[in-house]
């Protein structure tokens, strides 16, 4: 019998219930729902958050205080901004103090920190939305499937990486 585990079975969740909250609307921010797929938090990339910064590996070890003080700086961004918690602002409100730090190469000064947090939590969200069924899905990925031929790369391809 295979065992499904949850987040937390195996070792202690790090994040606390108003990050969670914060992880959610940002998640959200990133991937929102729309026509044809769902949002970030309705397919658990929250928890996937929480799960891989609590893991005791080096590279979640890494990104654990990165993506505990970017979460920190977008709560107070949020009270400096409209004295109240990202997750309770509105969509505009949570895109403005994101387009403060989205480009690492515009963001200077205090912002170049909260513009790393942004890219690696943006990185982490994306991806593990796009390994879901339904990302998987809402970005065409077929996976691994047999084909009986191969007719190569097509022109476009190949003139692009001056072959043909």
């Amino acid at each position: 019998m295979v065992k499904i585990y949850k987040p937390g079975d195996v070792w202690p969740l790090t994040l606390t219930e108003p990050q969670r909250r914060t992880t959610r609307a940002l998640c959200d921010i990133i991937v929102p729902a729309d026509d044809t797929s769902p949002s970030a938090s309705a397919v658990g990339v929250p928890e996937f958050l929480d799960e891989w910064i609590s893991a005791p590996y080096p590279e979640q070890a890494k990104d654990r205080p990165l993506l505990l003080d970017g979460l920190r700086w977008i709560e107070e961004e949020a009270q400096r901004r409209h004295q109240t918690a990202f997750a309770d602002l509105s969509a505009a409100q949570q895109t403005g103090i994101c387009e403060t730090c989205a480009d690492p190469a515009k963001a200077k000064g205090i912002h170049a920190k909260a513009a790393a947090f942004f890219k690696r939590f943006r990185d982490l969200a994306f991806g593990a939305w796009c390994t879901t069924p339904e990302g998987m899905k809402a970005i065409g990925y077929v996976g691994n499937v047999p084909s009986a031929a191969f007719a190569g790369p097509p022109p476009e391809a190949l003139k692009h990486v001056g072959l043909a």
